[in-house]
């Protein structure tokens, strides 16, 4: 019998879904995997009602006209440079075909990316056949911060790309306008292409991101996540915003892969994000996982936990000597996510955590007496 490529190695079980089988599996709160427990808004589910039975049959590979008008309008850019994929993870996966794989010498592309590093990353850099280059991030007291020295030292005449993600997964961080020019700085100088992750664009607690595509358009390629705008992660719509020019390339690529998302659910996506923006929904939003992130942060520092407060996204880190996320999940009824899990190329830094705070504040407070009762063992 014939084997399977080599690459199917990279299929094994993530810790995300492992961690999700087996809190379903024992009744655990699942401060996991990073999905709402509470429903998408009302008008998302109403805007799709009405587009089923309607808008059934394939979009053009580039995206409904609709949605890519809704998007542009949203970021202000224009219309041509927006590419509709199937959620966030397939953008990247896109862009990975489109800008790094073996250079015409057949030596790897270089990509690198920031550790902690968000999960998708090094297996879609492995299956283009690109080389993962890892850069830590910086852990005071204070957060986690860009070391821009050992990012400079990372970059190679082979370096091909960078991915940017802020605000960040799984740190909750989110980069300075000085960080990023100094990154824009740096791509221009060495020229490569700038990936910029931006699926949490809207969940951010204090000044809003800066997108790096404002400071490097001409080389900036910006992901976006319907699904983490509108509490809807199942319904794996997204979208990438191109440099002028290059969306038709990138869109031939992603036709290859998925030809389209899900029609109605581009319609339902195009006349939510306005509603959205008009109707102060993600100030909503922002106000709510405030409130969950304060609650979440308060309770795991009464039971002796160092919190590293996020500035974005739905997740905080945390210290917290004594727990073993597999044991957690097994004994204490609780799904959390190892830090170690985010780390390729580098030592994580000891015992910290990454939970999600997108659960209902009741789970929040179940998750809290448990990891209580666990702790006192």
């Amino acid at each position: 019998m014939p084997s399977l490529h080599a690459r199917t190695r990279l299929s094994a079980e993530s810790i995300f879904s492992r961690m999700s089988r087996l809190a379903a599996q024992r009744g655990a709160v699942n401060l996991g995997q990073g999905f709402p427990s509470t429903p998408p808004p009302a008008f998302l589910l109403e805007a799709a009602r009405r587009a089923v039975g309607t808008v059934d049959q394939y979009s053009p590979p580039i995206g409904l006209p609709a949605l890519r008008e809704a998007v542009a309008q949203d970021l202000e850019v224009q219309p041509e440079q927006v590419v509709i994929t199937c959620g966030a993870t397939e953008a990247m996966f896109a862009l990975a075909q489109t800008l790094y794989g073996p250079n015409p010498g057949g030596q790897p592309d270089e990509l690198i990316a920031f550790e902690p590093v968000f999960d998708i990353y090094l297996p879609q850099t492995v299956m283009v056949g690109a080389t993962f280059v890892g850069v830590p991030l910086n852990l005071s007291a204070e957060g986690w911060r860009l070391d821009i020295d050992a990012l400079c030292r990372a970059v190679t005449p082979r370096t091909k790309a960078l991915i940017v993600n802020s605000p960040f997964n799984p740190t909750g961080s989110v980069f300075t306008r000085a960080e990023l020019q100094a990154i824009a700085d740096l791509a221009r100088e060495h020229d490569f292409w700038l990936i910029s992750d931006e699926v949490y664009d809207e969940l951010y607690y204090d000044v809003r991101p800066v997108s790096l595509r404002t400071l490097a358009p001409e080389r900036t390629f910006t992901v976006g996540s319907a699904g983490k705008r509108l509490d809807a992660t199942g319904w794996r719509v997204g979208w990438i915003v191109t440099p002028e020019g290059a969306a038709p390339e990138v869109a031939g690529l992603h036709q290859w892969t998925t030809f389209c998302a899900p029609a109605p659910l581009q319609a339902a996506v195009a006349e939510a994000l306005g509603i959205a923006r008009t109707s102060g929904f993600y100030d909503g939003l922002r106000r709510s996982y405030l409130k969950r992130m304060q609650l979440l942060a308060a309770g795991l520092r009464d039971l002796g936990a160092e919190v590293f407060t996020p500035q974005g996204t739905y997740f905080l880190t945390a210290r917290l000597p004594g727990v073993d996320a597999e044991r957690l999940v097994t004994e204490g009824g609780v799904a959390v996510i190892p830090l170690e899990a985010f780390y390729r190329t580098q030592p994580a830094p000891p015992e910290m955590l990454r939970l999600a705070f997108c659960k209902s504040e009741a789970e929040i407070e179940e998750a809290l007496r448990r990891l209580k009762g666990f702790l006192s063992r």
